[in-house]
């Protein structure tokens, strides 16, 4: 529902907010692309329509863009967006807000074959090799099924994700025997959280079917992976990247600093803000 974004939310999804002009839905779109996903499976609901729109090709858009010579803007749009006569897409709805394992339970009946990706828009995650082409290279090698993204967080914030009890470490691979999603700090196993990318056995579907919900009412995928240590191997993934939590305003505030800070026409706005910054302090 993107309430940490209302009122803003209340007319655009929360995925298609933009960091500088880059939707947050482009850059999980982008890394998919690149690491050679072969079919893209969107859960969305029926509210939220414009994340369809956006997704595909808008041919008419192109064409106007054409004949008033922003031919480059009308291939950027072309190249962003996707065409189903050359990607492999579905669109399923969630109807309720029942969580994060119901929502890709919604996509059972499309996956193909084999281990699934899930990628959520919220987690922008910047690398240079995207943050899911690691952790498929790692996954064709590594003896597991469950493959989670993992970062090391400060205990006082463990609360806020699923965190990893860890057996063994081996290499950016933390074994784990245990998964509790949101635990408090002075009980969490460790500071190693989990963050929204994944790489789940296809079984994971069997698993969610029979999940009971847990914390707030919902299916979480967090219980239905815990539920599997003991029978499938479970390990998190420590991946080369900076992350930032867009479903919240400071990490939404971050990456946009942060994206800014890199590109050279931004650089005369970053500097007059310091500056003026710098005098109201002397003042």
């Amino acid at each position: 529902m993107g309430t940490r974004f209302l009122p803003a939310t209340k007319a655009v999804p929360k995925e298609l907010l933009p960091v500088l002009d880059t939707p947050l839905i482009q850059y999980v779109i982008d890394e998919a692309r690149d690491a050679g996903i072969e079919r893209m499976i969107f859960v969305n609901h029926p509210s939220k329509s414009a994340i369809e729109h956006y997704v595909m090709h808008d041919i008419a858009l192109g064409e106007t863009l054409c004949q008033r010579g922003k031919n480059k803007l009308a291939q950027q749009l072309h190249d962003a967006a996707l065409d189903e006569s050359k990607h492999d897409i579905v669109f399923v709805h969630q109807h309720q807000p029942l969580g994060l394992g119901h929502a890709i339970l919604c996509a059972a009946e499309h996956a193909l074959p084999g281990a699934v990706a899930v990628l959520l828009p919220d987690d922008l995650i910047l690398s240079g090799k995207g943050c899911l082409s690691q952790m498929i290279e790692a996954y064709k090698t590594a003896p597991v099924d469950h493959m989670l993204a993992t970062l090391e967080v400060p205990r006082e914030t463990v609360s806020s994700y699923g965190v990893l009890s860890i057996a063994k470490h081996d290499n950016a691979l933390a074994y784990c025997d245990g998964l509790v999603e949101k635990p408090d700090a002075d009980l969490a196993p460790s500071t190693t959280a989990v963050v929204g990318r994944y790489i789940l056995d296809g079984g994971i579907f069997d698993t969610l079917r029979r999940q009971k919900p847990g914390a707030g009412g919902e299916i979480q995928l967090t219980d239905a992976i815990a539920a599997d240590i003991g029978t499938k191997s479970v390990a998190g993934y420590r991946f080369i990247g900076k992350r930032f939590d867009c479903g919240s305003k400071d990490g939404m505030l971050s990456a946009q600093l942060f994206l800014a800070q890199q590109d050279a026409q931004f650089a005369h706005v970053i500097g007059d803000f310091l500056s003026a910054n710098q005098q109201m302090s002397v003042a």
